[in-house]
């Protein structure tokens, strides 16, 4: 049950990201939005969750930085892609 709420969570922080930077064609990419949540989610949640003294437990601060990383992650996502197709 953990690890589907895990990736749940991920999921819905990956569309905010993507709403965050704007659809391309008014759709959230699904696959691109669970990805980016979970790494961004683990990376992102977990560093500022760690450097902000909360530890593993559910706060703010791992939240925003969930988000903030799957902002990252979904742009450098975008950025390779189309470096890739250009």
């Amino acid at each position: 049950m953990l690890i589907l709420g895990l990736i749940l969570f991920g999921m819905l922080i990956g569309a905010l990201a993507q709403l965050i930077l704007g659809r391309r064609d008014r759709k959230i990419d699904w696959p691109m939005a669970i990805i980016a949540g979970l790494v961004g989610s683990f990376v992102g949640g977990l560093l500022i969750s760690l450097l902000a003294g909360d530890g593993l437990k559910l706060r703010p601060s791992g939240i925003i930085g969930s988000i903030v990383g799957a902002v990252v992650v979904t742009a450098l996502w975008r950025w390779w892609a189309g470096r890739r197709t250009a």
